[in-house]
């Protein structure tokens, strides 16, 4: 099989590996297409430290191929299902396992991170990571699932009743899903925010109420005057810089929650502290998903409630996932997605 592997921070190569054999209670699956995020930008680049060489990919979609042992009963799997795989491993025996904490195990692996992932065209995966994707679900769009289960995660932990306001900070990819979510609960006005004209374009299209660039100096008195001169009732950061989480925390209105969604890597960001005090805000830190927000996020786009497509804005066979690599760093690209089946080499 073939598969994208990274020697060291910025050299890819393809390789021909030998098919892997599930263990226990692991699943083959032929990966069909994965997406590209900005985790995958940081490990290519050296910013985020691996062990190499390393596959990357941790949003995938496949086909069963084989399952050995004990597979989870509800619902049954079986080969030829099309599946979602929720690339984080867990121990399933350490204390945060025990009290339903899977995503912060620290025994557990990231797939494409601490162990090989997606860039393959077969992985094996405990058979209990995988949720069958309806037929209405592309191959294409059905990367961006696993994006959205960490969308309902953080937003399982902030309360937002119908009829409240709620601002997006950062409009890539999970800033959109973020605002469809927020719809979706019944929040109104919608506000998103990010100094990108064409992404506040879609932002206005998936629902946004409103949509203004952060750099206008008038833009805390347009969010002040499409809340009642009182700021959002919640406001999400999806940028994952101090700058954005600032201007989070001043859209916010007294007594509001806060949404810390991107990750932060700045060691001394300028955050206005006294404010969080002053405001009392909640706030939750969020950190990937739990396996109850994979059947969750695969029902709300069933329903039609939650778009996928329209963040869809390249697709490269796993061949060329170089070009792929730089056309999601590239200025106004959304989800860039490997497709498996898109070329001869990628089968070979």
């Amino acid at each position: 099989m073939m598969s994208v592997v990274l020697e060291a921070p910025n050299e890819l190569r393809l390789e021909q590996r030998p098919e892997p054999r599930p263990g226990p209670g692991e699943a083959l699956v032929a990966i069909r297409s994965t997406g590209i995020c900005g985790t995958d930008l940081s490990i290519f680049a050296g910013k985020i430290p691996v062990t190499h060489p390393l596959v990357l990919g941790h949003e995938m979609v496949g086909t069963i191929l084989e399952i050995d042992g004990e597979v989870p009963p509800e619902p049954p799997l079986q080969r030829g299902d099309r599946v979602l795989i929720d690339p984080v491993v867990s121990c399933g025996t350490c204390y945060h396992c025990s009290k339903g904490q899977v995503n912060l195990c620290p025994n557990g692996a990231l797939m494409g991170r601490d162990r090989d992932g997606g860039f393959s065209n077969i992985v094996a995966v405990p058979a209990a990571n995988l949720y069958v994707v309806p037929r209405e679900i592309s191959d294409t769009t059905g990367p961006l699932l696993q994006v959205l289960t960490t969308c309902i995660h953080a937003q399982r932990q902030t309360e937002l009743f119908p009829g409240e306001s709620a601002l997006v900070m950062g409009l890539g990819v999970s800033g959109l899903l973020h605002l469809q979510l927020a719809k979706a609960r019944g929040g109104s006005p919608l506000i998103g925010v990010t100094r990108t004209a064409s992404k506040r374009a879609l932002a206005e299209r998936l629902g946004a109420d409103l949509t203004i660039d952060p750099s206008d100096p008038k833009a805390l008195e347009t969010v002040l005057g499409y809340t009642s001169g009182r700021g959002v009732d919640v406001a999400i950061e999806a940028a994952g810089r101090g700058s954005t989480l600032a201007k989070a925390i001043e859209f916010t209105r007294i007594g509001g929650r806060l949404t810390l969604f991107g990750t932060i890597t700045e060691r001394a960001p300028s955050i206005p502290y006294y404010q969080l005090y002053y405001k009392e805000l909640a706030i939750s830190n969020p950190r990937a998903a739990k396996p109850e927000d994979f059947p969750a996020a695969i029902d709300i786009v069933s329903s039609g409630a939650v778009e996928l497509e329209p963040l869809v804005t390249d697709v490269f066979p796993l061949s060329r996932a170089r070009e792929a690599i730089t056309a999601t760093g590239a200025g106004g690209s959304l989800k860039v997605i490997l497709d498996h089946q898109g070329d001869a080499a990628a089968t070979a």
